[in-house]
């Protein structure tokens, strides 16, 4: 493992604790008892609150002045101000704790417990100041330090912000460190859920739990995830939705369920899509999508209200308004509506003309639904900025829909479109086991065409449904795409903690075999990663001088007393060797 000269250094300053007695990673209850959140909104009131306090949190700045120094905690709650005097927390003769532990032992990053009381700067900050301090967690890797300066105007300049989207998806625990507005977005992410939580639980909807693990994927038009299972000796799969399970429920008697449910499919990513995603599925007897309709309404409305105490919800450029009602169109009228073209009519070779006439790529497995499905995503969904409701979809389009009570060809189906993506879908669900059978039927045929995405036959599914089940209306809702939209955030993946990525790419780096070709010696080479020297190419790169004094510097910074610094020539003939 190669080492950073901090980590090393850091490294050292733990070594160092523990001979000194010190644990750097102490194991007994540390006792809390405020937040700096509390003390902000509440010590003006009643500043007698505050006289004996304990708190905890990372160190994020520190401003050493001799005898006395200030610094900075933040808890999960935000910032505060810390004031160390070194005769306050070293009452004794004895002062380590400050001029040793506090001033050459900690850094920023470590987790530390303080106790003391609070007051306010003649500047006007609140800060607490301290009068016993302790380690609690020794931090070995340096955070990226961002740092913010204020131009003329008085408008904020960040520079060295942990911004690379990358890094910070696949470090979220240091993006969560550093970017407290990205701890707001998860805060309020499960405001949201709660809130949905709670409108249905308080309607007498059950919660309840359905299997992950499935012998047969179904409930949506999606690719799977297979695994095996060696005790059954059977293939399984990971649910790309729960809605069949469901259905298997309001079957065995119960008015209405919900469940919130991480469905799997084994798809393309993008800043709209993540193979692992989380959706709350509710179905409710007697009920159908019309009724639906106006249950979605009251419920994302209430959502918004709860986090933000309006409707209204900036969202990019946009301000959107979740208040009721919302615009709704017929799925052939909101073509028409955007292209001019009634389909309405169309048969599949007309509309696979219409599709290539308006540009957009198609294939050969395609049928009728698919088609149409291709020309409202191309050419009207990212029209629908507004929360508005698609309805009555073709019934190729939905095998898992009731046929329209009115309108043949047609079934009783809703999306909800907002910011130009879908967040919900619904459905008077269909209940006639000898219809339903028939469109498994016409999926399967659609998957000899080459439609990897058509629904497989499910014949248990099938037999509750010959139990009856009573007429119910469907519904499942995106939570991480209504998160985006909630939170302002522009890709999926900035309201999951933690989403899919690529495998990441392993630097290359010299071995230690490289090195000693090109006449390091092996007791140099640590010297030479810890200064960034990890490939030839770097070497061969390197300003002879320079370098030089970079690796005497670095062996005399680090106190490495039994390596012997290397000459000039030596580090010429490294060089030269690479070239």
């Amino acid at each position: 493992m190669q080492l950073s000269e901090q980590e090393t250094v850091r490294r050292q300053k733990r070594e160092a604790l523990i001979k000194s007695g010190i644990n750097p990673y102490p194991s007994e209850l540390f006792e809390v008892n405020v937040t700096a959140k509390d003390i902000h909104e509440n010590y003006e009131k009643n500043k007698t609150d505050y006289k004996n306090i304990s708190i905890a949190g990372r160190l994020m700045s520190r401003r050493i002045m001799g005898s006395a120094s200030f610094a900075e905690l933040q808890d999960s709650t935000g910032r505060i101000q810390l004031y160390f005097r070194r005769d306050d927390i070293c009452p004794g003769d004895d002062n380590s704790l400050y001029n040793d532990v506090f001033k050459k032992m900690t850094d920023i990053g470590d987790i530390i417990g303080i106790k003391g009381y609070v007051f306010t700067t003649q500047t006007g900050e609140l800060t607490i100041h301290v009068t016993d301090f302790k380690l609690l967690t020794k931090s070995l890797k340096p955070l990226p330090i961002v740092k913010e300066t204020e131009d003329e105007s008085g408008n904020k300049k960040v520079y060295d912000a942990f911004s690379d989207p990358e890094t910070r998806y696949r470090q979220r625990y240091v993006d969560l460190i550093v970017n407290p507005e990205v701890r707001d977005t998860f805060i309020k992410r499960t405001q949201m859920v709660n809130s949905i939580r709670t409108f249905l639980s308080n309607k007498g909807y059950l919660e309840v739990e359905t299997p992950i693990l499935q012998p047969l994927y179904g409930g949506a038009a999606a690719r799977p995830f297979k695994t095996h299972h060696n005790t059954l000796d059977m293939t399984l799969y990971l649910r790309i939705a729960n809605e069949l399970y469901l259905k298997r429920l309001i079957v065995g008697g119960y008015d209405g369920v919900f469940e919130f449910a991480k469905d799997f499919r084994n798809e393309g990513m993008s800043r709209f899509h993540n193979p692992e995603f989380t959706q709350v599925e509710l179905y409710v007897a007697y009920k159908d999508y019309n009724w639906m309709m106006d249950l979605v309404e009251e419920m994302v409305e209430k959502a918004a209200l709860d986090m933000h105490g309006t409707t209204a919800v900036k969202v990019g450029k946009n301000t959107i308004d979740f208040q009721r009602p919302w615009k709704r169109y017929t799925m052939f009228e909101s073509i028409e509506e955007f292209t001019g073209i009634d389909i309405s009519e169309m048969e599949e070779d007309q509309l696979r003309d219409t599709a290539k006439k308006l540009s957009i790529d198609i294939d050969d497995s395609m049928g009728k639904g698919k088609l149409i499905d291709e020309i409202f995503g191309e050419k009207v969904e990212p029209h629908l900025i507004q929360p508005t409701f698609i309805t009555d979809y073709p019934i190729e389009m939905s095998p898992l829909a009731k046929k329209h009570s009115e309108k043949e060809g047609l079934v009783e189906r809703f999306e909800a479109i907002c910011n130009g993506k879908e967040i919900c879908n619904a459905f008077s669900e269909l209940n006639d086991p000898i219809d339903q059978r028939e469109r498994f039927e016409a999926q399967l045929e659609l998957g000899k065409r080459g439609d990897d995405e058509a629904m497989v036959l499910d014949e248990d599914f099938l037999r509750a449904l010959e139990y009856g089940m009573p007429p119910t209306a469907g519904l499942g809702i995106g939570i991480d795409r209504l998160a985006m939209i909630m939170t302002n955030s522009d890709s999926i993946q900035d309201v999951l903690f933690f989403p899919q990525m690529k495998p990441e790419k392993k630097p290359e780096v010299a071995t230690e075999k490289d090195y000693v070709e090109i006449g390091v010696r092996e007791e140099l080479i640590p010297i030479l990663q810890n200064l960034g020297f990890t490939t030839l190419d770097k070497i061969k790169e390197a300003n002879p001088n320079k370098l030089f004094n970079d690796v005497c510097g670095t062996r005399k910074k680090l106190k490495l007393k039994d390596v012997k610094n290397p000459s000039k020539e030596e580090v010429e003939g490294w060089i030269s060797a690479v070239n």
